[in-house]
């Protein structure tokens, strides 16, 4: 496995690094973050946070070829606490509208059907297809097991399934 040579660097304290690893990631880390949290403010706190967090912390990292999961962890945490603290459900209607530049979600009706799941089966849906992270990865970061993360990949595609069916009864193309 190859080990980006910042993550080295930024564990011994380099900043200009840490700067570097957080720009490679910073796309995937918003979009995350805007799949919990609904405000954009409380995106870009939750963007903060977790990058103060890590920097401040990244010399704790035992295994730089998990920083990728670690700062996720470190992201969803952050999300799910200021959920918390705002003690608010997110109604469907009120869901962001976030651009990819995916293939797999050019459509809005599939990026729609994907948005309206559970908040547990939108995440592992997001990290796993939208990321192209694997499913050990996901397990890591959710702190669940892997047959979990499979059992929820499968419920989340189940349900995504249904909601095109039913797009294509009412006529409304969607994949």
């Amino acid at each position: 496995m190859h080990i980006d040579p910042n993550i080295i660097k930024a564990k011994a304290g380099d900043p200009e690094a840490f700067i570097q690893l957080i720009q490679e990631i910073e796309l995937p880390l918003y979009r995350t973050a805007k799949s919990i949290v609904n405000k954009d403010e409380d995106c870009a706190d939750a963007l903060q946070e977790t990058m103060l967090k890590a920097f401040k912390s990244i010399h704790t990292l035992k295994e730089p070829a998990f920083f990728k999961t670690w700062i996720f962890r470190i992201l969803i945490n952050e999300c799910n606490t200021m959920v918390k603290k705002n003690s608010r459900a997110l109604p469907y209607g009120d869901l962001p509208d976030v651009p990819s530049t995916s293939k797999d979600y050019e459509k809005i009706e599939l990026w729609d059907a994907v948005q309206q799941l559970e908040e547990n089966l939108r995440i592992v849906i997001l990290l796993h297809y939208l990321h192209d992270m694997p499913i050990r990865q996901i397990s890591d970061i959710l702190e669940i097991s892997t047959v979990a993360v499979k059992t929820r990949l499968h419920r989340a595609r189940k349900k995504l399934k249904h909601s095109t069916q039913i797009n294509h009864e009412k006529g409304v193309t969607t994949w």
